[in-house]
């Protein structure tokens, strides 16, 4: 019996001694340059100087977010740069910057020694050099996640959180006729746009929130109505024509009003594009809105999980920009009550929902403890560390 023992002892002991070195190289440890490449150009870092396009807002509120501590209510930064756990070391305008580990950060010094982002990189440039070795983190296209996937990146994508929508704007004949609103609404295929245009990264949008969020996403139709639709249209005279309004420098956006065009169509629903730069500033602002056009195309992402925060914060953004109710959901909203709220708006057309979309990122293999940011999170940089020396 005692041989077998000591064997068996001996035997655990060796799978210990093998496994010590291999545990103790995955511990989290300081050091390194994470090297970030970004499609936008960002041209002031200062929260106060407004971005000129809806890309470079978005790029530079995640910068911000790394060297500020204070953020306000309004989601706006506050305080000294530098305050937030990393530092500004070097900047060029509209091209690099790279941050510094602050050692006096109040959350405690980040794992990472340095992050240098690069500006103003394709989609393409920036999937190459992840899968050379050249990046460690990037932004990817939801639509190009699968091929990004397929040439050997380390993908990650987080819950689907922003929505694609059409919203039309008021006084406008064809944005005040119900029948058109509902017409268009039918003739849209959802699933298609989601299977095809985006090779199934994202969820078909019915409500105003997703099911994760809710869970009552389920209860609103996404199923196209093709015959409804055209038997809508027809009762229309003359043939509607709708002038849509897109981000001409946004490919997603792009590809998708032709798969609206193509669906509207179908149904006796003519559209012309109207092509516009999304500006950083308000919706109700925009040059889609000062085109006078009759709907246009728009991206929301989630400022929060929850979901009554988030419908809040849709409707007060979009709400005036349809001509919808600004009135607030109580503090205290009951799921029943978002929900009725969600399905006024929805019921009324003047918001079309389309697609979820999924934020995707590109990692290398040397990024560790990452975890893909919650809506309002920032990209949680300063928590993952680097395995090993850069490639």
């Amino acid at each position: 019996m005692k041989p077998r023992l000591f064997l068996f002892l001996a035997v655990i002991s060796a799978v210990f001694a093998a496994t010590a070195p291999l545990e103790s190289a995955r511990r989290p440890h300081y050091g390194g340059a994470l090297r970030v490449e970004i499609g936008a150009v960002v041209h002031s870092l200062d929260p106060a100087v407004a971005s000129s396009n809806s890309e470079e807002a978005a790029a530079k509120e995640q910068i911000d977010a790394l060297i500020y501590d204070h953020r306000n209510s309004d989601g706006t930064f506050a305080g000294a740069a530098g305050s937030g756990p990393f530092r500004i070391a070097e900047w060029e305008p509209a091209q690099r910057v790279v941050l510094a580990a602050n050692d006096d950060y109040r959350g405690g010094r980040p794992f990472i020694d340095s992050i240098e982002i690069q500006m103003g990189r394709a989609p393409h440039d920036r999937i190459l050099d992840l899968a050379l070795g050249k990046a460690d983190f990037a932004e990817i296209p939801p639509e190009q996640a699968r091929h990004t996937a397929e040439s050997g990146v380390r993908v990650s994508a987080s819950q689907p959180d922003e929505l694609l929508a059409l919203v039309f704007l008021p006084g406008r004949p064809m944005a005040e006729d119900a029948r058109v609103r509902q017409a268009l609404a039918r003739s849209l295929d959802r699933g298609a746009i989601v299977n095809f245009l985006l090779q199934k990264e994202g969820d078909p949008a019915g409500g105003l929130l997703p099911q994760w969020s809710n869970g009552t996403a389920f209860l609103f139709s996404t199923t196209a109505d093709a015959p409804g639709a055209k038997a809508l249209a027809a009762q229309i005279a003359p043939s509607p024509k709708i002038l849509l309004g897109y981000d001409s420098a946004d490919d997603l956006e792009g590809t998708v009003v032709m798969r609206i065009i193509v669906d509207a169509q179908e149904a006796g629903i003519g559209i012309t594009l109207a092509a516009q730069a999304a500006t950083g500033g308000a919706p109700g602002n925009s040059s889609a809105a000062a085109a006078s056009v009759d709907a246009m195309l728009i991206r929301w992402r989630m400022p929060s999980p929850d979901p009554r925060g988030a419908l809040v914060a849709f409707l007060k953004v979009y709400g005036p920009v349809a001509g919808l109710d600004p009135a607030p959901l109580p503090d205290a909203a009951s799921p029943e009550q978002c929900y009725a709220r969600e399905s006024a708006v929805v019921s009324g057309n003047r918001i079309i929902p389309l697609v979820w979309l999924p934020q995707v990122y590109g990692l290398s293999a040397r990024v560790r403890d990452w975890k893909p940011p919650a809506p309002g999170d920032g990209w949680p940089l300063a928590d993952v560390w680097l395995a090993g020396d850069a490639p």
